[in-house]
Formats: C-alpha cells, sequence, structure tokens
C-alpha cells in the first residue's frame, strides 16, 4: 500500500479550500500530510513547543502548503486559520489534521463556513490493503486496522500499543478539550465499553456499574465519540415495523479492544461500513447513512444502510455459515425491495435465499467497500 484512500481527494480538495482532516489518533493523517507535503518545510504541530510558538507568533515556513497538526487544541484556532486563508497569497494551500472531531471544537460559531472541506480518515480496511483471501482478513480481525499493529504483526506488541493508546487519548488528548476532573472513572468506563459491543448500550446499566450520574456517563460517551474512540448508531425504523426509537449501539475505532471473537468480527464490519458512509458522505455530498435495527419484540439486523432517509441494504454478521437469521427475514419481508445479506467469517456455505437473502462470506462484501 503506496498511499491511503483519501490521499487524491485531499489534494484535489487543496486547490479550492481549507482541507480538515479527522480521525483517531495515529490513524495516519500525519503520515498523509507529510506525504502530501513533499520536501516542502510547511509542517507545524501545535503540541511541540517551538511549532507552537511559530504558529502564535505567524512565523510560518515558506511553501505553498502549510500543515497545521493538532492546532484545534488552540482555542481561537478558526479565526487565526479564517485569518490566514483570507489574506493568503495565490496558490497558498491549509491543510488542518486533528484526532478529534474538527466540526465539533469550533468554540462559538464557525468563522471558517463555506472555506473548508472536511474529510475523515479511518483505520486501515480490507479493501484498502488490497487483500484477498480469508487468512487476510482474520489477520486484521486479530491486530485492528491501525498502521503500527497491523504493519507490526505481533500479539504482544499491539496489546502494547493499545494500552498505551488509551492512556494517551484519556491524559493527552482528553484533557487538552475537556472539563474532565474524574479522570479515572472515565477510564473505567473505557476498559467496560469493550464488553458491551453488540448490544444495545444501556447507559443506567453503566450508570449503576460506575457509581454516576446518568448525566454524566451521557456527557463521557459523547466526549469519547468527539475524541474519534467510539461511534454510536441510532436504531432505523418506521411506525409499520415498531422499531425502537432511542437505544444505541457502540462499535470502537480499534476493534482489537474487543476480546469475544463474534463482537469483535461484529466492530470490524461496522468499522468497515462507517468508513464507506463518511467516504461517500465527504468525497460526493451523499445523504447516507450507518443504523441499526431493533423493534420492541426484540428482532435485532445488526446494520442497516440508509440514503436520502430510505433503507437500501440490511446486513447480518454470523462467525459461521450459520442459517438466516430470522430478523433478517422479517426485515426483508416488509421491505422486499432492499438489498439483504448475511456475511459470515468462518465457512463456505454461499447462496442466496428465495426471498432474495444473500449469504457469503464477509470478504465479498469488504472487497465492495473503501
Amino acid at each position: 500500500m503506496e498511499t491511503r484512500y483519501l490521499e487524491t481527494q485531499v489534494r484535489a480538495d487543496l486547490a479550492k479550500k481549507v482541507v480538515f482532516l479527522g480521525g483517531p489518533r495515529q490513524v495516519g493523517k500525519t503520515t498523509l500530510a507529510k506525504a502530501i507535503l513533499g520536501r516542502s518545510k510547511g509542517y507545524l504541530n501545535w503540541d511541540d513547543a517551538e511549532h507552537r510558538q511559530a504558529i502564535l507568533k505567524r512565523q510560518l515556513p515558506h511553501g505553498k502548503l502549510w500543515v497545521f497538526d493538532e492546532i484545534h487544541k488552540y482555542r481561537s484556532w478558526r479565526s487565526y486559520v479564517k485569518g490566514l486563508y483570507d489574506t493568503r497569497n495565490a496558490g497558498q494551500r491549509i491543510l488542518v489534521t486533528g484526532s478529534a472531531r474538527l466540526d465539533f471544537y469550533r468554540f462559538g460559531g464557525d468563522s471558517l463556513q463555506g472555506r473548508y472541506h472536511y474529510l475523515r480518515l479511518h483505520p486501515l480496511s480490507y479493501a484498502e490493503l488490497s487483500m484477498r483471501t480469508d487468512k487476510e482478513l482474520l489477520e486484521l480481525l486479530r491486530f485492528g486496522g491501525f498502521p503500527e499493529p497491523f504493519f507490526g504483526a505481533s500479539e504482544i506488541e499491539a496489546r502494547r500499543w493499545s494500552r498505551e493508546y488509551r492512556t494517551r487519548l484519556i491524559r493527552e488528548d482528553l484533557i487538552s478539550l475537556e472539563r474532565v476532573q474524574d479522570t479515572g472513572n472515565l477510564e473505567l468506563l473505557v476498559l467496560r465499553l469493550p464488553d458491551l459491543v453488540g448490544s444495545p448500550l444501556s447507559i443506567n446499566a453503566l450508570r449503576e456499574d460506575l457509581q454516576l450520574s446518568h448525566k454524566t456517563v451521557a456527557h463521557w460517551l459523547t466526549i469519547l465519540e468527539r475524541l474519534y474512540a467510539i461511534f454510536r448508531l441510532a436504531p432505523f425504523g418506521t411506525p409499520r415495523i415498531r422499531a425502537v426509537k432511542k437505544e444505541q449501539k457502540h462499535y470502537h475505532y480499534d476493534w482489537s479492544l474487543v476480546r469475544e471473537r463474534g463482537p469483535r468480527f461484529e466492530n470490524m464490519i461496522a468499522s468497515h461500513l462507517l468508513k464507506w458512509v463518511n467516504f461517500v458522505e465527504d468525497t460526493e455530498g451523499r445523504d447516507v447513512e450507518l443504523r441499526y435495527f431493533r423493534d420492541i419484540d426484540s428482532r435485532e439486523v445488526d446494520f442497516v444502510i440508509v440514503e436520502d432517509r430510505k433503507p437500501v441494504r440490511f446486513i447480518e454478521c454470523k462467525w459461521s455459515d450459520d442459517e438466516v437469521s430470522p430478523s433478517l427475514r422479517y426485515l426483508k419481508r416488509k421491505f422486499p425491495n432492499v438489498d439483504a445479506m448475511q456475511v459470515f467469517a468462518t465457512g463456505k456455505k454461499e447462496y442466496v435465499t428465495g426471498e432474495g437473502i444473500r449469504v457469503c462470506k464477509a470478504v465479498r462484501l469488504l472487497s465492495e467497500l473503501v
């Protein structure tokens, strides 16, 4: 893999506007930015004291591209970038990268409205790595999609990386952006969440476990979303299928945190689907969402892709080539024109049911994505 999947889009967008490149820490944003920068000396990292001083004094390197890494930790960063953009010389380009939701940390108004494109960089995926086999899929499932542990291919080093990653996320990124004093209980929440992947997330249950208020736990979950530690899916539903309305499911960008193989596989599929959804949103402007289905009778389908508020694909995950899920059959009967598939990690039995549900290896689906 010589280039990341967003490189062409970043280069094209830089010719028109400021580009915001967001995504989890250590997902490859800085590497991508430096690849685009080439030999030019336009890289500035807010976390570096010398670089921070240069930023504040506006002593910026000569070159056609400035890369500002982690500048969202500066409270007035948007006004600062707006000033640079509005007074820039012809041909000057600006790339802003950050390990947090750059569309959220704007502190009182979006002064850059209309002046930027926002792209989200995700972990490595089956299609991006040009994988072809079931064995490669299981390796990706084992080590996760972050470049360092994946290319290191060592289970011990991957565990060490994961532990250090969680510590830096809480003690560096979170403290610099959010007002949280009880970081000990927040770390307990982070440790608890991987065991809850695959089921509707109960804030009340977490509140009781941690002996905290509902408001505090809800706020902390939102913070973890802002920092690209987790993502949550809302339920899909209409009155005719009696779907639940509020219960959300959550997943981790680093699916290697999930211990049990079934939920970890589901998390990996969720991450791949979200990567595709964000890609077509960011690069094509399509109104696409990733959701899940659950109704008041406890029927559940893992994923529903919605475009223009209409379902376009139902996806159920199984570890092996089991019988088709009754919940998926139910949803397919309710929406006969919607594509439906059940994917599995291990097994060989691939077929299409009478009602048109495709049962196949997960690699068939993942090869279609980005």
